[in-house]
């Protein structure tokens, strides 16, 4: 058993980076705003769908116009990532000024009743807009970075089958890691990364000291669904297909991987979706082999929520959550 598990550990690292930094760039998204606000903004996994229909539907006009042809691939996806940054940061800022601002002060309940709300409501025009222009709500981009690279990891040694990825996965893993460096820094190094921080820690201190917080929170709220904007385009690229309905599932496992590392936490965040992504595909290969055949890849989803039960079991805060005392 532990051999067969050793033969796929290559591929399972692959796969479960590209899939975990996904899911850490958007579980930025989720506690950057939870951070600041108390609120689970349900929606976010609509905002990467936006983004990754966004983004194909550029990559498609451009195809077209034989731009492509003409431009360096990597030149034009870098184009249509910050042209889709920017298009799902405005939606973001957007949702937050009609839908979230009037209700600041109301119950957390009506809040997230509204943020599902907003989910279901990006998910119809998506999918209306794309029948209307295709015919067809499924969404296919042209091919970019297939070309596959093969590893030999059988060579270092028999443990290991021999493992390959697409060029996109080095795009993919690359351009996340340094959207989450960047995030880093502007939190922790800028003026308004100071704001933000205050904001998040005291909004009422925050605003008495100076602080315009309704500044601030349209700006958390459009770094994040920039951010998760980016994040679809590169799913898209990755993956090839997609429909108004990838935002729900994972948009629900980045909110789960935010948890996981500790809702409120940026770091907490990119450890979180990392380590979910790894485990799910871990047990995608593997959970045949480990429960003899009674469980299969199907049950992944099952594997990596037991998995966060239990860490939430023993640490509720987070792996790097902090435990904070309630002020009475």
């Amino acid at each position: 058993m532990l051999a067969e598990v050793l033969h796929t550990l290559p591929q399972v690292l692959i796969d479960g980076l590209t899939l975990g930094a996904v899911y850490a760039i958007v579980a930025l998204g989720y506690t950057m705003v939870y951070g600041t606000l108390e609120l689970i903004n349900f929606a976010h996994g609509e905002i990467f769908m936006t983004g990754a229909f966004i983004g194909t539907a550029i990559l498609i006009t451009l195809t077209g116009l034989g731009w492509i042809a003409v431009m360096p691939a990597l030149l034009a996806l870098l184009l249509v990532l910050v042209i889709t940054s920017v298009l799902t940061g405005l939606i973001g800022m957007g949702i937050e000024r009609v839908a979230y601002r009037p209700l600041r002060k109301a119950p957390k309940l009506i809040t997230l009743i509204t943020a599902i709300g907003i989910s279901f409501l990006l998910q119809d025009i998506i999918r209306f807009i794309t029948e209307l222009k295709r015919g067809n709500y499924i969404l296919t981009g042209p091919s970019m970075f297939t070309d596959r690279i093969d590893i030999k990891t059988s060579t270092i040694s028999t443990m290991f089958n021999d493992s390959s990825f697409k060029e996109s996965f080095i795009i993919v893993f690359v351009i996340a890691i340094i959207m989450m460096v960047c995030l880093d820094l502007f939190v922790n190094k800028t003026k308004y990364g100071v704001a933000m921080r205050a904001v998040a820690q005291d909004r009422d201190t925050a605003a008495l000291m100076g602080v315009n917080v309704n500044k601030i929170i349209a700006l958390v709220f459009f770094i994040g669904s920039a951010l998760g904007g980016a994040t679809g385009v590169l799913f898209a690229v990755q993956y090839g297909t997609i429909d108004p309905y990838i935002g729900f599932i994972l948009g629900l496992k980045a909110f789960t991987a935010a948890v996981l590392g500790g809702i409120g936490n940026i770091r907490g965040a990119m450890f979180g979706g990392l380590l979910l992504g790894l485990l799910e595909m871990f047990a995608a290969a593997n959970l045949a082999v480990l429960t003899n055949g009674m469980l299969g890849a199907e049950y992944k989803d099952v594997f990596a929520f037991a998995i966060l039960i239990i860490v939430l079991i023993f640490k509720p805060e987070g792996i790097f959550g902090k435990v904070v005392a309630e002020k009475v």
